[in-house]
């Protein structure tokens, strides 16, 4: 009988840091013998990749932009999480619910109830095995950010916005710290990989 694989997100404002981690935490658990699929949210799947396109350079109304992440979400599940997951390879994520709760929730003001009812029908209880969340004040962020790639239309976003996802995303870890490890992104890359690698050790 297959052992199921696990799942990994990373988690953080734009500008945190954490896509640069994605990598790093694929090669380590390649290195213990596991199989590795790497994704994002969203996107993730063929469809899930042109919702992406809608959701990072069109306007939209904000119910619209929740409903989208979640259409994506749950084409991401079918079709690559929970297959991947079943057959025993371990699936890191770049984004999930917890952005939602962060971007729509805290960012964009959607009641909490509403996402939850969402989660619940699109995941059926299934959560993250671990959550990494890179957290930095918001103007070492905004430094980033303004270092960055051309911005979608998140990136640009203002300041506060930005104050409010981080506020949602700090009530989210202090609500469920045995999944959602909280990591000092200000720190240099090497130091915080030592403590990831301590993290997904105990994963292991």
């Amino acid at each position: 009988m297959t052992t199921p694989g696990k799942f990994i997100t990373l988690e953080g404002v734009d500008g945190a840091g954490k896509s640069t981690h994605v990598g790093y935490v694929a090669d380590w658990l390649r290195q213990q013998g596991r199989e590795v699929i790497v994704t994002r949210e969203p996107g993730g799947t063929p469809l899930g990749e042109k919702l992406r396109e809608l959701l990072l350079h069109r306007d939209m109304d904000a119910d619209t932009e929740l409903l989208l992440m979640f259409a994506a979400r749950q084409e991401h599940l079918a079709a690559l999480i929970r297959p991947a997951l079943a057959r025993g390879a371990w699936v890191v994520s770049d984004r999930f619910t917890d952005a939602s709760y962060a971007y729509q929730c805290g960012g964009r003001g959607i009641e909490t109830t509403r996402i939850a009812a969402l989660e619940a029908w699109v995941q059926r209880g299934f959560q993250p095995d671990l959550t990494l969340l890179f957290d930095v004040p918001p103007e070492v962020a905004e430094a980033r950010r303004s270092a960055a790639r051309t911005a979608d239309r998140f990136e640009r976003e203002a300041d506060n916005f930005f104050s409010r996802v981080r506020a949602a995303y700090l009530e989210r870890a202090q609500a469920e710290p045995a999944r959602i490890r909280v990591l000092d992104a200000r720190h240099s890359i090497a130091e915080l990989q030592l403590v990831i690698s301590r993290l997904l050790q105990d994963l292991m």
